[in-house]
Protein backbone atom coordinates (compact mmCIF):
# COMPACT_ATOMS: atom_id res chain seq x y z
CA UNK A 1 0.00 0.00 0.00
CA UNK A 2 0.88 3.66 -0.75
CA UNK A 3 2.03 5.97 2.18
CA UNK A 4 -0.42 8.48 0.45
CA UNK A 5 -3.44 5.74 0.38
CA UNK A 6 -2.69 4.93 4.25
CA UNK A 7 -3.67 8.45 5.95
CA UNK A 8 -7.37 9.66 4.80
CA UNK A 9 -7.15 12.81 6.40
CA UNK A 10 -6.34 14.17 9.97
CA UNK A 11 -9.36 14.67 12.11
CA UNK A 12 -10.06 17.32 13.82
CA UNK A 13 -12.16 17.38 16.71
CA UNK A 14 -12.12 19.07 19.94
CA UNK A 15 -10.69 16.57 21.90
CA UNK A 16 -8.42 15.74 18.77
CA UNK A 17 -7.01 19.69 19.42
CA UNK A 18 -6.63 19.15 22.88
CA UNK A 19 -4.25 16.15 22.48
CA UNK A 20 -1.94 17.97 20.26
CA UNK A 21 -0.34 20.09 23.27
CA UNK A 22 0.75 16.59 24.39
CA UNK A 23 2.31 15.77 20.36
CA UNK A 24 -0.59 13.43 20.29
CA UNK A 25 -2.21 13.52 16.19
CA UNK A 26 -5.14 11.97 14.81
CA UNK A 27 -5.93 10.69 11.88
CA UNK A 28 -8.63 8.64 9.86
CA UNK A 29 -6.89 6.25 8.48
CA UNK A 30 -7.28 3.24 5.58
CA UNK A 31 -9.06 0.28 7.33
CA UNK A 32 -6.48 -1.91 5.95
CA UNK A 33 -3.50 0.03 7.07
CA UNK A 34 -1.55 -1.84 10.49
CA UNK A 35 0.79 0.47 12.97
CA UNK A 36 3.81 -0.15 10.86
CA UNK A 37 2.52 1.78 7.87
CA UNK A 38 0.46 4.32 10.11
CA UNK A 39 4.26 4.98 11.77
CA UNK A 40 5.91 5.52 7.68
CA UNK A 41 3.35 7.56 6.39
CA UNK A 42 3.76 9.94 9.08
CA UNK A 43 7.34 10.03 9.27
CA UNK A 44 7.59 10.05 5.44
CA UNK A 45 4.89 12.42 4.56
CA UNK A 46 5.10 14.95 7.82
CA UNK A 47 9.27 14.46 8.46
CA UNK A 48 9.37 13.90 11.88
CA UNK A 49 10.20 10.90 14.36
CA UNK A 50 7.12 8.69 15.62
CA UNK A 51 7.30 7.99 19.22
CA UNK A 52 3.91 5.03 19.26
CA UNK A 53 0.74 4.26 17.55
CA UNK A 54 -2.48 3.62 18.88
CA UNK A 55 -5.39 1.96 16.07
CA UNK A 56 -8.78 1.90 16.54
CA UNK A 57 -11.48 0.45 14.65
CA UNK A 58 -14.49 3.04 14.83
CA UNK A 59 -18.12 0.96 14.89
CA UNK A 60 -20.72 1.98 12.45
CA UNK A 61 -22.99 4.30 13.67
CA UNK A 62 -27.28 4.30 13.02
CA UNK A 63 -28.72 7.26 12.61
CA UNK A 64 -32.45 8.31 12.14
CA UNK A 65 -34.13 10.21 9.24
CA UNK A 66 -37.46 12.33 9.74
CA UNK A 67 -40.57 11.59 8.30
CA UNK A 68 -39.77 7.77 8.12
CA UNK A 69 -39.06 4.85 10.01
CA UNK A 70 -35.85 4.68 7.93
CA UNK A 71 -32.15 4.41 9.41
CA UNK A 72 -28.95 5.71 7.92
CA UNK A 73 -26.25 3.73 8.54
CA UNK A 74 -22.51 5.28 8.72
CA UNK A 75 -19.90 3.25 7.80
CA UNK A 76 -17.22 1.47 9.72
CA UNK A 77 -14.16 3.74 9.79
CA UNK A 78 -10.58 3.21 11.46
CA UNK A 79 -8.72 5.90 13.33
CA UNK A 80 -4.65 6.11 14.54
CA UNK A 81 -3.61 8.13 17.05
CA UNK A 82 0.47 9.31 16.77
CA UNK A 83 2.36 10.50 19.25
CA UNK A 84 5.70 12.09 17.76
CA UNK A 85 8.89 12.02 19.41
CA UNK A 86 9.46 14.87 22.65
CA UNK A 87 9.94 18.34 21.30
CA UNK A 88 8.32 17.98 18.25
CA UNK A 89 5.83 19.27 16.39
CA UNK A 90 3.64 18.57 12.62
CA UNK A 91 3.75 22.07 11.96
CA UNK A 92 1.08 21.58 9.33
CA UNK A 93 -1.28 20.80 11.67
CA UNK A 94 -0.77 23.26 14.21
CA UNK A 95 -3.41 25.72 12.24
Amino acid sequence: MDIYDVIVRPLVTEKSEIAKVEGKYTFIVNRRANKIQVKRAVETIYDVEVASVNVMNMPAKASAVRGRRRSVRRPVWKKAVVTVASGQRIEALEA
